[in-house]
């Protein structure tokens, strides 16, 4: 193809235009919009699989791979039995035990307060599951890695919205399993934490277990154990293994199928998209087409003579299909630099700042998956390919003494 005669024609053409500066820009155009749309594509999928990592990366730095509770919602009481009986499998990494309970906080001495989820932990075991400490604001006042018994740990959002620090006491009002009327439980806040998920740090505020299980009168059970596996992408496999493995009246949820919906949401608005902005490309293949139209109609003269010469038509045909391939290329490569360089100019820097309460991360995250640059390239190729038959079958019509004599 390289050395053929019909490319060479080509590109001599694309070079020497008859029609001056109208000539070029109607090429200029063409390309621009190839350009535009390629370009459009290479971000807006660079932005969507950045979203994509951020959200998975923060889900996974504050839930475990695999949740393992009862069916029937009842404490778990020989949870120490199924750890003991689970530490031989291969794939799980590690396993912390834990109390979930409904309560409302609020800054002692205030009365408005704020929901939140309190989650009993043994410290030192969640931390080495989720790194709890490389969440953590400064100025905290844990020691010896654990939290005291009227410790606590709030999320920073919560912290916010009843305006406490660290140092100050917050009043915990929990449901009473005996009475009608609500306990209460005075806390220190030892520390603050910032996931960067705005729903947990809204929600989520983490105590010591034991004291966990005093409030929420579990008597020395748990609400569930989290486990960590070797691989978090494995986890509905591992999951569903494990569900085998203990069967009723046990239940086990992978992290991935607690945030199906978002993720499958997530998947759906990128598929949109890349139709969407795709529509951009097949515009401009209309250009493609009138520009390849255009000079069809200024070059039929040359197109009788080599006819004459002894082209065949599907030759000539050839020479008009590869000039919108050419544009349509040129447009392709032109897109996908700009698009790869706003991409990483995004990257590298904060150019924008998205508010917490809207979205689930506050900057704008970027990510370049070479399957999706792949996609965009082949989307935008066979876009000029079909664009460029019209063209080339349209000339193949002409006739050669009547191209020669009113061409």
């Amino acid at each position: 193809m390289l050395n053929s005669p019909e490319l060479f024609i080509a590109c001599r053409y694309l070079k020497a235009r008859k029609k001056g500066f109208f000539a070029f820009l109607t090429t200029l155009i063409a390309i621009g919009g190839t350009t535009l749309g390629v370009c459009a594509l290479v971000i807006t999928l660079a932005v969507m699989s950045g979203f994509q990592r951020d959200i998975r990366a923060k889900i996974l730095g504050i839930q475990p791979h695999i949740y393992l509770s009862r069916v029937d919602g009842a404490v778990f009481d020989n949870y120490k039995d199924i750890i003991q009986k689970l530490n031989g499998v291969q794939y799980i990494k590690s396993m912390s035990p834990y109390i979930f309970g409904q309560s409302i906080i609020k800054k002692q001495g205030y009365t408005s307060g704020t929901g939140a989820l309190i989650k009993g932990v043994d410290y030192k075991a969640e931390n080495s599951m989720i790194d709890i400490t490389d969440k953590l604001l400064p100025d905290n006042l844990l020691a010896n890695n654990t939290i005291k018994k009227n410790g606590i740990i709030l999320g920073s959002e919560i912290a916010k919205s009843i305006n406490v620090t660290v140092g100050e006491n917050v009043i915990a009002m929990f449901p009473s399993q005996l009475s009608s009327i609500p306990k209460m439980k005075k806390f220190q806040v030892e520390a603050i934490f910032h996931s960067g998920m705005y729903e947990y740090d809204t929600t989520l505020a983490y105590v010591d277990i034991n004291t966990a299980d005093e409030m929420f009168s579990f008597e020395g059970g748990v609400s569930g154990i989290a486990i960590m596996t070797t691989n978090f992408e494995k986890a509905v496999e591992y999951s569903k293994d494990l569900q085998i493995k203990l069967s009723y009246p046990y239940r086990t949820k992978s992290w991935i199928e607690m945030n199906k919906n978002l993720f499958s949401a997530l998947k759906l608005e990128k598929i949109m998209m890349f139709i969407i902005l795709a529509l951009i490309i097949i515009v401009a293949s209309f250009n493609i087409i009138s520009n390849t139209l255009l000079l069809s109609v200024e070059k039929s003269k040359e197109v009788g003579i080599l006819s004459a010469m002894g082209f065949s038509k599907f030759s000539i045909s050839k020479i008009f299909f590869y000039e919108g391939i050419i544009v349509g290329s040129v447009g392709t490569v032109l897109g996908l630099m700009v698009g790869l360089l706003i991409s990483y100019g995004l990257k590298n820097f904060d150019i924008f700042k998205l508010p917490q309460g809207v979205y689930y991360v506050d900057k704008l995250p970027v990510m370049i998956i070479p399957f999706d640059i792949i996609s965009v390239c082949l989307c935008a190729f066979f876009i000029t390919i079909l664009s460029g038959l019209y063209p080339a079958y349209q000339v193949a019509k002409l006739e050669p003494l009547e191209a020669i004599k009113y061409g």
